[in-house]
C-alpha cells in the first residue's frame, strides 16, 4: 500500500473516525467498521459501500475541485465535502520548501477527514517538466527535449522520479503528461509537446507508468492525467484554446493515437481541453468524452476539466447553469473551479433536483472518482510520506535530469566547431548562457516562468565554466569585449520564458533584437561561432545560420545545465533527432513531415560527431 509514516497516518484518520462517529479505524477493526474502511476488501465493494452512505451534498462535493488559496477557512473542505484540492502554477506555500509544501497538505487533508464519512481529498498539481512549483526541485527538459530523446525508457524513468518528489511533498495526482500533437510551432505550448507525430506522443507514454507504478497503491506513485483530450495542439493558426478544424478521420489519426495509448497503459485520469473541434467546445463534447474515450477506448478513470474549463464554454466569465448541464452530461466527472466552488456545488445541486442532470450521470462519476482514491491507498495513508522529501532535487534525480539533457540536444549544424576542448579559449556570450530561469522555460515555480536565479541548479555557462576550468572561459552577457584572441565563441540564445497564451506566435518567430546584436559582435570578431539555441520550438534562424559554425539546439534543458556542456566538449555524441520539422521561415508554419513542404531542417534530422 501506499505507505505513509507512523505519526501521520493512522492516527489522525482514527482519531477523526472516533470523534465523529465512533467508528474505529479501518486497520484496528476492519470486520467492526463500515466496509468501505476495510482495506482487504476488493475496491468495488468498498465504492459500493461508501456510496450507499453517502448525501447527494457528499456527491456533488465529490465532483468539485477547488484552488488552495480559495480555502480561507479550512472547515469548508468538510462543509462542502470536497473532492480535491488543486495548486495552479506559482500557488505555493509560504516558505516555498518541501517541508512547508508537506506541512500544507497534510493540514487541508486533516481537514477533510473532519467530513462526516471521512473521505480523503485527492490533490492536483502541473508537475509537467519535474515538480516545477517546488523551489529546489529537479528540473527536467520540457516535452519537446524528450521527444527529441526518442526514448521511451528514460521517460517512465523520469516519471518514477518525479512522482517521489511529488510524494514527497504529499501531493497524490499529477496533472501530466501533456500528449498534445503539436501542428504549429507558433502555438504557445509546442514545448509540452513530444513532438508532430502522434507515435513519438504515444511512445513516451511510458511517462505514466513511471508516475503510477505498477500499482497506484504502491509507495512513491502518484495519479497521472492524460492532457489536454483532444485536439489542442491543431488549432487553426497555432492559437491556444482555438478551433481544431479537421475531419474525424483526421483528428482520430493525428490527436487520438496517444490517448489511446495512455488508457491501455491504465492512465487514471483525462483533462479536456480548452480548445474546440470543428466549432464545438471540449468541455461539452459528449461524443468524443463518453462514446468515445469512455466507451470505445474503454477509459475506466475520471475526468477532469482544465483550469475555470466550464467558464470557458459560452466565451463569458464565469459559468451558468447551461454550461454545468453541457459539461456534466457530456461526461466529465470533476470541475476545476479554482475559485466558485461554493457557487458551483449550489447549481449542480439545483441542475440535478431539476432532473436536467440525472443522478446516474453524478454516480458515474462519484464511482471513478473514488475508485481511484482508495486505489491510491488515500482512505488507509491519508498524510504524507515524507521518507520522499528529501528526494527532491536529490543527487540522485538530478544525475537524471543531466543524461535526459544529454540525450536531447540535437547537433543541426557543425563544420568542425564541435567538440569543444577542454584547452581551448573560450568566450561565452548570450542572454540564456546564465540563467536558470530562461533554460528551465515556463512552468516553473510560476505559470509563466520567469528569468534569473530562480531555482538551484546549474547554468550552461557553469557547466561550460566546469569542463573548461574559469581561466579558460569568458563570459559577457551581450558580446562585449570578445577579440581575435579567442579559440571558439560560444553564443547561448533563444527564448526567454511564456506559458500559454502569451507564448503564441502569430508573427515572427525569429531572434530577438538582443541576441541578433550579440551575435553580430561575436562574427565581428573572426572568431568560429558556436550557437546554442534554447527554446521551445524551432525558430527562424535561416538569415543567420551562415554566419554560425555550428548550431546546437538545447530546447528548454532544464535545472542540469552541464547536459549541455557534456555535449559541446564531446563527453557524449550527440543522439537527439527533431521532434518536429525545422520551418525555413515562420510563413512556413504549419510544416510537419508527410505534407511536402521543404524545411530547413526535416523531421528526425541530428547529426553526431565523427572521430
Amino acid at each position: 500500500m501506499r505507505l505513509r509514516p507512523r505519526r501521520s497516518a493512522l492516527t489522525v484518520f482514527a482519531a477523526a473516525l472516533t470523534l465523529v462517529s465512533g467508528v474505529a479505524a479501518a486497520s484496528a477493526a476492519p470486520a467492526r467498521g463500515p466496509a468501505y474502511l476495510n482495506p482487504h476488501l476488493p475496491v468495488r465493494l468498498r465504492v459500493d459501500d461508501l456510496m450507499s452512505r453517502m448525501s447527494l451534498d457528499d456527491k456533488l462535493g465529490q465532483m468539485t475541485q477547488a484552488e488552495r488559496s480559495a480555502i480561507t477557512d479550512p472547515a469548508d473542505i468538510a462543509t462542502y465535502r470536497l473532492g480535491s484540492l488543486l495548486s495552479g502554477g506559482g500557488s505555493t506555500p509560504t516558505p516555498n520548501t518541501p517541508t512547508a509544501w508537506a506541512d500544507m497538505y497534510d493540514g487541508f487533508q486533516q481537514a477533510a477527514l473532519q467530513s462526516p464519512l471521512h473521505i480523503p481529498v485527492i490533490y492536483g498539481i502541473d508537475a509537467v517538466h519535474g515538480h516545477n512549483n517546488v523551489v529546489g526541485a529537479t528540473i527536467f527538459p520540457h516535452n519537446i527535449g524528450l521527444g527529441a530523446t526518442r526514448d521511451p525508457a528514460l521517460a517512465q524513468r523520469i516519471g518514477r522520479a518525479v512522482a517521489e518528489e511529488v510524494s514527497g511533498t504529499g501531493i497524490d495526482w499529477d496533472f501530466a503528461p501533456c500528449l498534445c500533437v503539436a501542428r504549429n510551432d507558433r502555438w504557445g505550448r509546442t514545448y509540452e509537446s513530444f513532438g508532430e507525430t502522434p507515435e513519438i506522443a504515444s511512445s513516451m507514454t511510458t511517462l505514466i507508468t513511471g508516475l503510477q507504478g505498477d500499482s497506484l497503491s504502491d509507495s512513491g506513485s502518484v495519479l497521472a492525467t492524460a492532457k489536454h483530450y483532444v485536439g489542442d495542439g491543431g488549432t487553426t493558426g497555432g492559437v491556444n484554446e482555438g478551433n481544431t478544424e479537421l475531419t474525424e478521420d483526421q483528428l482520430r489519426a493525428i490527436h487520438l493515437p496517444p490517448f489511446r495509448a495512455a488508457v491501455d497503459r491504465g492512465v487514471g485520469s483525462v483533462m479536456i481541453s480548452f480548445s474546440s473541434w470543428n466549432g464545438v467546445k471540449m468541455h461539452t463534447n459528449h461524443y468524443l468524452i463518453t462514446d468515445v474515450l469512455k466507451k470505445e477506448l474503454g477509459f475506466s478513470g475520471f475526468v477532469v476539466t482544465d483550469w475555470q474549463g466550464i467558464d470557458r464554454i459560452d466565451g463569458q466569465p464565469g459559468f451558468t447553469t447551461d454550461e454545468v448541464d453541457a459539461a456534466i452530461n457530456a461526461g466529465i466527472d470533476m470541475v476545476m473551479v479554482p475559485y466558485d466552488f461554493k457557487k458551483f456545488i449550489d447549481t449542480l445541486r439545483s441542475e440535478v433536483q431539476a432532473g436536467r442532470i440525472p443522478l446516474s450521470r453524478i454516480d458515474d462519476a462519484n464511482r471513478r472518482i473514488l475508485t481511484k482514491k482508495f486505489e491510491l491507498g488515500l482512505f488507509e495513508h491519508p498524510l504524507t510520506d515524507r521518507r520522499y522529501t528529501g528526494t527532491i532535487g536529490d543527487a540522485q534525480h538530478r544525475a537524471l535530469a543531466r543524461q535526459a539533457v544529454r540525450e536531447s540536444q540535437v547537433l543541426l549544424k557543425n563544420d568542425g566547431a564541435l567538440p569543444l576542448s577542454r584547452h581551448d579559449k573560450i568566450f561565452v556570450a548570450g542572454k540564456n548562457a546564465d540563467d536558470i530561469g530562461n533554460q528551465t522555460g515556463g512552468w516553473t515555480i510560476t505559470w509563466q516562468g520567469s528569468s534569473g536565479p530562480i531555482t538551484p541548479g546549474t547554468t550552461i555557462l557553469q557547466g561550460i565554466q566546469q569542463k573548461a576550468g574559469t581561466d579558460n572561459v569568458t563570459y559577457s552577457k551581450d558580446g562585449t569585449g570578445i577579440n581575435g584572441d579567442y579559440d571558439t565563441a560560444v553564443a547561448v540564445v533563444g527564448e526567454t520564458p511564456y506559458a500559454e497564451g502569451q507564448g503564441d506566435r502569430p508573427n515572427g518567430m525569429g531572434l530577438d533584437a538582443d541576441d541578433l546584436a550579440t551575435l553580430s559582435r561575436l562574427k565581428a570578431s573572426g572568431v568560429p561561432v558556436v550557437v546554442v539555441l534554447v527554446s521551445g520550438r524551432p525558430l527562424d534562424i535561416t538569415q543567420q545560420l551562415p554566419d554560425w559554425n555550428a548550431l546546437l539546439e538545447s530546447w528548454l534543458p532544464g535545472t542540469e545545465g552541464a547536459g549541455v556542456a557534456d555535449v559541446l566538449f564531446g563527453d557524449y555524441n550527440p543522439t537527439g533527432k527533431l521532434p518536429d520539422t525545422w520551418p525555413r521561415s515562420a510563413s512556413q508554419e504549419p510544416i510537419n513531415v508527410g505534407d511536402g513542404q521543404q524545411g530547413l531542417f526535416p523531421f528526425g534530422f541530428g547529426l553526431r560527431y565523427h572521430r
